[in-house]
């Protein structure tokens, strides 16, 4: 796979160019999309609330590969990552709500903590593009 063939897209994010990463990168056919979370520019939205926060964070997602022209029905994998066991079913609810006629594979993780202690959620996603041209 040459250069050409990855495309990186950047959110605009802080912790990009703090730790030198992109928001999204498409290599091939697929579309990996980094550990979002539901801030928009300062604001956290959701604050408190899991629920919320899942919400928020697979729109900023879902926003990373719409960069690249895709859609909810190009997701084929989700990662939840939370700050607390008991906002399982909660930020699950949230999954549910948006992926339930997708069904794409999905791991959900507990971990300690995240750089923001109010962050709850995090979420990662994989799309797949189909044939791609070279």
């Amino acid at each position: 796979m040459t250069s050409d063939a990855v495309r990186r897209v950047q959110s605009g994010n802080p912790w990009e160019e703090t730790i030198g990463f992109a928001r999204a990168v498409a290599a091939g056919d697929r579309v990996l999309v980094a550990g979002t979370t539901a801030f928009r520019g300062e604001v956290l939205h959701g604050e408190g609330d899991p629920y919320e926060q899942a919400k928020a964070a697979f729109a900023n997602a879902l926003e990373a590969i719409g960069e690249f022209g895709l859609g909810i029905e190009s997701v084929i994998r989700t990662r939840l990552h939370l700050a607390h066991a008991r906002d399982v079913d909660a930020a699950g609810r949230a999954h549910k709500e948006l992926f339930d006629s997708v069904r794409p594979v999905t791991t959900v993780l507990v971990v300690e903590g995240f750089v923001d202690s109010r962050v709850l959620v995090s979420v990662e996603l994989e799309a797949f593009r189909g044939a791609v041209d070279s």
